[in-house]
């Protein structure tokens, strides 16, 4: 996961959690839902699919939950749990070199 897809799936997230907030909780006829499903679409693209993106797309269909900003911080969660992952995870052992008799 680099540095670039990480600030591309936060910028959309904080888009998305932007664009949600300012149509309020009127919001327009499956506005947000189609806003929910391109952060999820592009979220998952841009640092892969998560588990944690499943319940927070139906959150997202609840009213008022909508309003929190869902999206902000899945990504951020899905972020830390990578990276830590990703420390932990020991780097491979090289081959051990051959003799042929």
């Amino acid at each position: 996961m680099t540095r670039t897809r990480m600030v591309l799936a936060l910028a959309v997230a904080v888009a998305a959690d932007g664009l949600q907030l300012l149509l309020g909780v009127f919001g327009w006829a499956g506005a947000d839902q189609a806003i929910d499903l391109v952060a999820m679409g592009l979220t998952s693209w841009a640092i892969g699919f998560h588990w944690l993106l499943l319940p927070t797309f139906v959150m997202e269909l609840f009213p008022l939950v909508e309003d929190l900003p869902t999206w902000t911080a899945c990504v951020l969660a899905v972020i830390a749990l990578r990276r830590r992952h990703q420390s932990r995870v020991p780097p491979p052992v090289p081959p051990r070199p051959t003799i042929d008799v």
